[in-house]
């Protein structure tokens, strides 16, 4: 009897000593999956701060004469109020002869016109850029968040970004990139881009200030540089959740009738989402429009979801 209590005991107790192990093992594991995830972080911060740094003093630099705020009229001259007819405005007459819209056409376009006049002028030197990757293709600015990187694309594996930094070493915070399913001249439909939601507010976590319903109607836009001197200008229309599909594998949106069909979905989607959805109702896009789509995971880091800020191109 006492020698079946003793094996017992016995047996009981490598069980915890094999539950300990185990333990103590994950737990390695863990510390181990950390430190190579994260350890090139503060490292990867500094180098696109340097970068961010550079290329806004070079575009300072560039033109030390010009001021956004003197050229807030389309063309940076006095602008002049067209004459009233008849004691009316110009919308009011627009409205008494019929031309009511053909006048909002056109305040539209001026006031694109005004968008893209005014995008920031950003000093950009793509042969020290190559240098430092050869991947780099384009430079992404979103004002009023932290989104001032540049973008890449890996000419074979388009997994290769999600866990790999600027300078090739492995782990966060990565890099703003495409994949291949998009050109990099942005002349697709539909360019994504992806981006981590880091706990550092680099990469695209500021994006989430677009949650706030005000900051989505409030105009913002999204400039993209490239390497042929273009600066392309798009104003965001659309922040929400949505499912954590590949967009461009899913829609064909060279296909002219499911582009349509998902520039309605996004105007929809107040009504088929349960999370976030703030949509400016009063642009909307056709499918003679490019957009632009930034995707980075939800605050909760839900697996499922994803978090789109999207933009619709003013100067094609």
């Amino acid at each position: 009897m006492i020698s079946s209590e003793k094996s017992k005991n016995s047996g009981s107790g490598n069980g915890w000593l094999i539950a300990c192990i185990a333990f103590l093992l994950i737990a390695i594991a863990g510390i181990v999956w950390i430190v190579v995830h994260f350890r090139n972080v503060p490292a990867a911060g500094s180098a696109y701060e340097t970068l961010a740094e550079s290329s806004n003093e070079a575009g300072q630099s560039a033109d030390p004469n010009t001021d956004n705020e003197a050229s807030a009229e389309p063309g940076g001259g006095d602008s002049e109020e067209p004459a009233s007819q008849g004691g009316l405005s110009p919308e009011g007459l627009a409205q008494a002869t019929g031309e009511e819209e053909d006048l909002s056409e056109e305040v539209t376009d001026a006031r694109n016109l005004e968008a893209v006049e005014e995008a920031p002028v950003k000093g950009i030197d793509w042969d020290k850029l190559h240098e430092t990757n050869p991947d780099i293709y384009a430079w992404i600015n979103v004002p009023g968040t932290s989104v001032d990187y540049p973008v890449l694309q890996h000419p074979s594996n388009n997994e290769y970004y999600l866990m790999h930094n600027l300078d090739g070493s492995y782990g966060y915070p990565g890099v703003i990139y495409t994949e291949d399913y998009n050109s990099k001249d942005f002349t697709d439909p539909n360019t994504v881009l992806y981006g981590h939601n880091m706990d550092n507010t680099t990469m695209f976590s500021t994006l989430h200030k677009f949650s706030d319903p005000e900051m989505v109607e409030t105009p913002h836009y999204i400039y993209i540089y490239t390497e042929d001197g273009r600066t392309l200008v798009y104003e965001i229309f659309a922040a929400y959740e949505y499912p954590s599909i590949h967009l461009l594998i899913n829609f064909d949106v060279h296909n002219e009738y499911i582009y349509e069909q998902y520039l309605r979905n996004i105007q929809n989607v107040e009504i088929t989402s349960s999370g976030v959805a703030n949509i400016r109702h009063d642009i909307e896009p056709t499918v003679n429009d490019r957009i632009i789509t930034l995707s980075t995971c939800t605050t909760d880091h839900d697996a499922s979801e994803r978090f789109l800020v999207v933009g619709v191109l003013l100067n094609p």
